[in-house]
């Protein structure tokens, strides 16, 4: 199994920044020694023309450029810099590159990204380039020029905050299927519609999760099989956030690391019963000891790994969409 990592792209924080940039090279750190069956592979570059399939062509050249405006900076949380510019670069590229792999082999991760607050004109929350998105879509352009009818894609997103970018920029295209399980409370304040949203009380614990997590899967199954072309979606994106657990900053909810182990276990066995390739992407985690939130995203790859262990592709890849969709 093939992990993407941008970690040594670090940007010039000012001090005291609550973003935990250290966390994703501890990450690469504990999955080179104890995961055996991981391949670690340095994360390409997204070019423009990948970006400006998600996003605006003004707002690609301002990231690019360095002509952000103090309120857009503000707005995304980090100060504009040329390492800025690499690494969201660079963590677009590693969720390209994994849904790539996992078309071929079933299972591939982004050891970052899951950067699902950016719109296709702005960024926010610390997101600059909305990866999934854009994964999406690069992955939808490749399988056209070899296949009729376009690629259809599903995203979970279990990170503990809304992906209402993702949810914006997919708002009118049908091939792309949006769910988002998070605090009903917690940022962002104002929600986007997804295609199905699942809004939990501060304090949620494992077994309420779990059941919630359970119907929403029903429905995004459900939901595709009644669609035209009757089956499971072709590709999976998987945002694995560690932020809902009990000991995050910023989650608000209580999912044990058990109970997170859990959800990670139940989203790849219902993609392997139907045999649907999963990209992944760490998302958030902002634990009062960062240690803890790696170890949470360690026991993510775990999952990962003996998922990886078990796929085998289907007979006839599905996931295919009417050209008007």
């Amino acid at each position: 199994m093939k992990a993407f990592y941008s970690d040594h792209f670090v940007l010039p924080l000012p001090e005291g920044h609550r973003f935990p940039m250290v966390k994703y090279r501890l990450l690469r750190d504990r999955v080179a020694n104890e995961l055996a069956g991981v391949e670690l592979v340095e994360a390409p570059l997204a070019c423009a023309t990948e970006l400006q399939l998600a996003h605006t062509p003004a707002y690609v050249s301002a990231v690019m450029r360095g002509t952000l405006g103090a309120s857009e900076q503000r707005e995304i949380g980090f100060p504009w810099s040329l390492q800025m510019v690499e690494r969201s670069r660079r963590s677009v590229g590693a969720s390209v590159a994994a849904a790539r792999d996992a078309l071929v082999n079933g299972v591939a991760i982004n050891l970052a990204g899951g950067t699902h607050h950016a719109h296709a004109d702005r960024g926010s929350g610390f997101c600059v380039f909305n990866d999934v998105v854009v994964a999406a879509r690069v992955m939808q352009a490749e399988w056209s020029q070899r296949n009729v009818g376009r690629l259809r894609v599903a995203v979970i997103d279990l990170d503990v905050h809304q992906g209402n970018g993702t949810a914006a920029i997919c708002r009118d295209d049908a091939s792309i299927y949006t769910l988002s399980l998070h605090g009903a409370k917690n940022f962002p304040f104002r929600k986007e519609p997804s295609d199905h949203d699942v809004e939990l009380p501060d304090g949620c614990g494992d077994d309420d999760y779990l059941a919630a997590l359970d119907g929403a899967l029903e429905r995004m199954w459900a939901h595709h099989e009644a669609g035209p072309v009757g089956a499971a979606p072709g590709l999976l994106f998987f945002l694995a956030g560690a932020d809902p657990h009990e000991a995050d900053r910023l989650g608000r909810l209580k999912l044990t690391a058990a109970g997170l182990a859990e959800r990670d276990r139940r989203v790849f066995a219902s993609a392997l019963q139907r045999r649907v390739p999963v990209a992944v992407s760490m998302a958030g985690g902002y634990g009062h000891v960062i240690e803890d939130t790696v170890d949470l995203q360690v026991n993510t790859m775990r999952v990962a790994l003996a998922h990886a262990q078990r796929w085998s592709p289907p007979a006839v890849p599905h996931g295919l969409a009417p050209r008007a969709a």
